[in-house]
This record gives C-alpha cells, sequence and structure tokens, in this order.
C-alpha cells in the first residue's frame, strides 16, 4: 500500500486547523496519555445538536498499549 503524499499534506493541514480550533484538545490529549494504562476505563460521549447523548466506553488491554505507543511513537 502506497503513501500519498498530497493525502497526508491535507490531512496535516486538517490537523493543524483543528488543534488551532481546539487549542485545549491536545494539552488533554497530553496529559490523559500519561494516566492510560491497561486496565485503564477510557469513556466518551457525544451530544448531538438535538442534544441526545450517545456513550461508550472501553477497558483498555495490553493489546491496546501496544497500538497507543506505535501511534505516539509515529507521531513524535
Amino acid at each position: 500500500m502506497a503513501i500519498n503524499p498530497m493525502k497526508m499534506m491535507q490531512a496535516k493541514q486538517a490537523w493543524d486547523d483543528f488543534r488551532e480550533n481546539h487549542p485545549r484538545f491536545v494539552p488533554f490529549l497530553n496529559a490523559a496519555q500519561t494516566k492510560i494504562a491497561e486496565g485503564s476505563v477510557i469513556a466518551m460521549s457525544v451530544t448531538g445538536p438535538d442534544g441526545k447523548v450517545i456513550e461508550t466506553n472501553i477497558r483498555v488491554t495490553d493489546k491496546d498499549m501496544e497500538l497507543f505507543n506505535s501511534l505516539k511513537d509515529m507521531l513524535e
């Protein structure tokens, strides 16, 4: 599978725009990543414009930690 450089540049620009529009999100991720370990629970909720909420959570496994560490290494 080849990497499309143009798509990578578009993704980078989209990420930069996201970071600019949501300046507290990246510091939150940085703080949260120091707390996540095997057995941690990551919970998420989304409130739609209509006020309806959907929620889910996962208990982090050792395989999840391998993925998170790989992604972290890739982004550094």
